[in-house]
């Protein structure tokens, strides 16, 4: 009897606590993408989607500094339990979903503008992740079905990565090495992948 109710507690229990997770998701018909969802999870388990379907995220790990910044904003604006729309009367900018989840704990808010610093600033760390990812995904299809895209492909990391907005270096790293001993792709393309790689591990290294 004692073991039956020893096995009910075990069970009963999870063996894992779920990570506390920020969720940022944007709906803007028309614009491109027209949705994307990005979950960051505070030990940087990451995700990225343009659609409802939980099947079609793309994975990835994100910088720690990014992680701090994300989950320090989320708890300046208080896990968002509060109202962050500003009620102004401004142009549609798409509908925004900030949402906090810690275990049975979830809290979130929807807008459209806000005028909180905070809430810009963590929007744009949130925006850069899905641009920095749809480069990434738009790298890898350009060197399996169109290699002549490939400059062109590693002409925009390059600006993303000088204007501070490009994550995910360890699955960014392996492509990028990939692209730089290609020798069938222009010298400009491979040139570029060898200097943002190494920029990225120079930067890893400092984090």
């Amino acid at each position: 009897m004692f073991a039956e109710r020893l096995i009910g507690i075990f069970i009963s229990v999870p063996l894992f606590a779920a990570a506390p997770t920020v969720t940022f998701s944007k709906s803007f018909p028309g614009s491109v993408p027209a949705y994307e969802v990005i979950t960051v999870q505070q030990d940087g388990s990451a995700s990225y989607n343009e659609s409802t379907d939980k099947d079609n995220a793309e994975n990835f790990k994100l910088e720690p500094a990014a992680v701090t910044t994300i989950f320090d904003y989320a708890e300046k604006l208080n896990h968002f339990k509060g109202t962050l729309e500003s009620g102004l009367k401004v142009a549609n900018m798409g509908a925004k979903t900030l949402r906090w989840e810690n275990g049975a704990e979830a809290s979130e808010a929807k807008f459209n503008y806000s005028q909180d610093d905070s809430v810009a600033k963590l929007v744009d760390l949130m925006e850069a992740l899905g641009e920095s990812e749809r480069e990434y995904l738009m790298l890898k299809r350009v060197i399996r079905y169109d290699k002549l895209g490939v400059n062109d492909s590693m002409l925009r990391i390059h600006m993303l990565y000088n204007r501070k907005r490009l994550y995910g270096a360890a699955q960014y790293l392996p492509l990028l090495d990939r692209v730089a001993k290609d020798e069938t792709l222009v010298h400009i393309a491979r040139e570029r992948a060898a200097q943002v790689a190494e920029l990225m591990r120079g930067q890893t290294v400092q984090k």
